[in-house]
């Protein structure tokens, strides 16, 4: 019987080992830096997509490799802050998800790493979907637009709006969520839409006029979205999967997606180290396992939506399912032109909403 148990133990061991190894295989990472990684043993993860999608796929790091894996989720404003002020020497190692505006911004101070080409980014759909100088790659994309509570429009006798445009009618003033443009990333590629459409000076001026419609803007960009299921908010701006995930997760079917007609920009999630990480092979590793099918298909799992920009992975159902199509993205955005101008366009939207942006609806916690 001893003898029965000790052979039984054993084929279980080799089944794990060989299900391990055939997990290790799919990330496809070179040996020798899996050995270097496992050395220094741990690894600190700053991520700005939502926190299930970010502990899954930090558990499932650890789970691979036996690397202890921290993790904390922060908006994508609330990082460059945190690293410009660690000056050099980062408290996390790697940045995952959220906005590639807020990447390209810290990239251009000196703050990310590029010594590392990852060998899965072979894998990436677009040249479009990583940085030209290797600053970061993409793991998803997703679509802007807008979230309308259809239960609220029908009880008021409005339409859902179409276009950027339709948001200014004074039928919508006190209805519509944004997110702060000081703390979130959707709002700077919002804003980076407008002014590449309409030119600068009108551009700003219609983010002034669209101020008057709104009643809060959240600190993170998928704040919105998370209140227009109740109510309390009746058109949210944001990324149309954090509406999804409201309607199939948290069953609100009263929650109703639109593609603005007038053209649309996409996000780019993207992975990337900080420059002075104190794990730097555990971090290479990450991003490596960041673009394999092991991570991004856990974003199926945990309520993110967003399309996938890997060749090897299987795209989430539920965008299409929702009539969501790339096609839906305005091919006149320049993406090159977006890293050279964030900073200066948020710059002066906030300087144009003057006293508005300090009257207690731009939210920071």
């Amino acid at each position: 019987m001893k003898k029965f148990l000790s052979l039984l133990l054993a084929a279980l061991l080799v089944v794990g080992c060989v299900s391990f190894a055939a997990a290790e295989d799919r990330v496809n990472a070179d040996p020798a830096l899996v050995e270097a990684a496992k050395a220094e043993g741990e690894l600190v993860v700053y991520g700005s997509c939502e926190e299930p999608y970010l502990a899954a796929a930090c558990q499932q790091f650890e789970k691979l490799y036996g690397i202890k894996t921290q993790f904390q989720r922060l908006s994508t404003g609330e990082v460059p802050t945190k690293i410009e002020e660690e000056n050099g020497n980062p408290s996390a190692d790697v940045w995952f998800g959220g906005t590639n505006n807020p990447y390209d911004a810290l990239a251009a101070k000196g703050f990310l790493d590029n010594s590392y080409v990852p060998a899965n980014a072979s894998h990436l759909l677009k040249d479009l979907y990583k940085d030209p100088n290797g600053y970061w790659y993409g793991i998803y994309t997703g679509i802007l637009g807008f979230m309308v509570n259809t239960d609220e429009l029908n009880r008021l006798g409005l339409e859902a709006p179409k276009t950027w445009d339709d948001l200014l009618k004074e039928e919508y003033k006190g209805l519509i969520w944004f997110s702060n443009y000081n703390t979130a990333g959707t709002p700077k590629l919002a804003a980076n839409l407008i002014l590449q459409k309409m030119g600068h000076d009108e551009g700003i001026a219609y983010l002034v006029a669209l101020d008057k419609n709104v009643a809060q803007y959240t600190k993170s960009g998928s704040g919105p979205s998370k209140m227009v299921g109740t109510g309390e908010c009746v058109i949210g701006i944001g990324f149309l999967h954090d509406g999804i995930t409201q309607v199939l997760d948290n069953g609100y079917e009263n929650v109703s997606l639109v593609v603005p007609e007038d053209g649309t920009a996409c996000e780019i999630g993207p992975v990337a180290i900080f420059k002075g990480a104190k794990h730097l092979n555990a971090a290479r590793l990450f991003v490596e396992f960041a673009l394999s099918p092991d991570c991004v298909e856990l974003a199926d799992d945990t309520g993110s939506y967003q399309f996938l920009v890997i060749d090897n992975a299987a795209q989430p159902e539920a965008a299409s399912q929702f009539g969501l199509s790339l096609d839906a993205v305005w091919d006149g955005y320049d993406f090159a032109k977006a890293v050279e101008e964030t900073t200066k366009n948020v710059e002066d939207v906030i300087a144009a909403l003057g006293d508005a942006a300090t009257d207690g609806r731009f939210k920071t916690e």
